[in-house]
């Protein structure tokens, strides 16, 4: 059964409970006035006009007092000779015969065969006894029309209040309605549904809050676990494409050095020495291959860094110079104008060593023209760009280019001289994201790329620069 109609039945019912103790309690004390009256009545007459008195002296029995009785009493004198008279002027009698012989008070006998009930009162005095009574058909019947009454406004009232309750119920179970319809929103997938604030202090609003409160929970819960399930699909897609790509990067050398040692084993190499250098040179890209894949497993395993105060000058200078004697006839200027020579950074030496090799070598292997390696200081970073004059990339090419194994080439043909591993820039921008830096690109067909990354000056060197004018040149 329904909420609401279960409480309106217990108002309906509680009211008619108390309609009915009060019907009970108003009729018994109406019957109880009415029937004291009528005692009283009783009583006055027969100790007034109906007393009885002895007999004449002709032995006739005399009356029963000054004046005839009105007619609404029922009078019976007798005499100790046994001479009786009688007033009645109803169509019926009192049953006298369970009256005592003395006195009786007032109490309410049935009528000789049919008819209503009658209140009797008798008095006995020299041995002449008097009877009075009264039907209580009066008083039956305005009991009658008093129940008939209190039952028609019992009637009315259960029925006002009940429609009244009823109303009154549903409107304030509508906002408990409104819980239920958010619940079942909820348990249709829309978890962003609350229920309407109300106040607090209301056994609604308490409802209200601690039911947001809980759905907060589980929107909170659910919304981890979609991202961990997320995280972990992306994860599992991520590994899949590097073991496939690791597993593509090593079968190419693999094959050569597999073919050139077969040719070797049974003699067929025009060159041997060619094919030496060849199984050694392929292994050389091997074991960068696997260094490569080395370094970026410890940065996905976040193995802790050597940080420590490193002053950027040079790092610098030392990448520049170790690319120049790499590639003599490239031209590679460092340009430093903006930058205190004690600038320094919170990182990993080599590690940032690593950096600047990797960025100055990918500008070596794919431009032909010159390469800039600069540095200023923007604000609390330290921002160092390598900038080269080559075809420049398109817009997906930067938007995938720090990814592993990603070559602008798709079909990733080894014919080109200089095509790397694909593992380089992605080390770059895991080494600095983390140093707690930042990495990107900014290029457009035909006019270049500068690749750069910032990190954060160290306390000291900031002091220092605010102190001092910075001094650079170009190198």
């Amino acid at each position: 059964m329904p909420l609401r109609v279960t409480l309106v039945l217990l108002t309906v019912i509680l009211v008619l409970v108390g309609l009915g103790a009060s019907g009970i309690a108003v009729t018994s004390a109406m019957r109880s006035d009415l029937t004291s009256r009528a005692d009283g009545e009783l009583i006055d007459a027969v100790n007034g006009w109906a007393q009885p008195h002895g007999p004449r002296e002709d032995d006739s029995p005399g009356p029963p007092g000054l004046r005839r009785p009105p007619s609404q009493y029922f009078v019976a004198a007798s005499l100790p000779n046994g001479f009786q008279i009688t007033f009645n002027d109803y169509g019926s009698a009192p049953d006298l015969s369970s009256l005592p012989d003395g006195d009786a008070a007032p109490r309410t006998v049935g009528s000789e065969g049919s008819g209503p009930n009658w209140r009797v009162v008798k008095r006995v005095l020299n041995g002449t006894s008097s009877v009075v009574a009264m039907p209580l058909t009066d008083i039956d019947a305005t009991m009658t029309r008093l129940i008939w009454l209190q039952v028609g406004v019992g009637c009315i009232v259960l029925t006002v209040i009940g429609v009244l309750s009823y109303l009154l119920v549903r409107t304030s179970l509508r906002p408990l309605r409104r819980v239920e319809e958010t619940a079942h929103a909820i348990a249709g997938g829309d978890l962003h549904q609350r229920v309407p604030a109300r106040p607090v202090n209301t056994e609604v609003g308490s409802l209200g809050e601690s039911v947001n409160a809980m759905l907060a929970q589980i929107q909170g819960a659910f919304a981890a676990t979609e991202a961990s399930e997320q995280q972990a699909r992306a994860s599992e897609e991520k590994m899949r494409r590097f073991v496939a790509d690791a597993s593509h990067e090593l079968r190419t050398p693999l094959t050569s050095i597999k073919g050139f040692a077969d040719l070797m084993s049974i003699g067929a190499a025009p060159d041997p020495d060619d094919a030496v250098r060849r199984i050694s040179g392929e292994a050389d890209r091997m074991t960068m291959l696997v260094e490569d894949l080395l370094v970026l497993a410890r940065l996905d395993a976040q193995r802790p860094l050597a940080i420590e105060p490193v002053e950027v000058l040079p790092v610098l200078v030392d990448s520049v110079e170790a690319a120049r004697v790499s590639a003599p006839g490239r031209d590679i200027d460092l340009d430093i104008v903006g930058l205190d020579p004690v600038t320094t950074v919170a990182g990993d030496r080599l590690r940032l060593r690593q950096v600047l090799g990797n960025l100055v070598g990918n500008a070596i292997a794919h431009t032909g023209g010159s390469i800039t390696v600069s540095a200023k200081v923007d604000g609390p970073d330290v921002v160092v760009a390598v900038l080269d004059h080559g075809p420049g990339l398109t817009a997906v090419e930067r938007d995938h280019i720090f990814e592993r194994f990603y070559r602008g080439d798709p079909s990733r043909h080894r014919e080109e001289a200089g095509s790397g591993s694909g593992l380089g820039l992605s080390i770059v921008a895991a080494l600095v994201h983390a140093h707690g830096g930042r990495v990107g690109v900014r290029s457009e067909p035909g006019e270049g790329a500068c690749f750069w990354f910032a990190l954060a000056r160290t306390r000291e060197s900031a002091t220092d620069t605010d102190e001092s004018a910075g001094t650079g040149g170009r190198q």
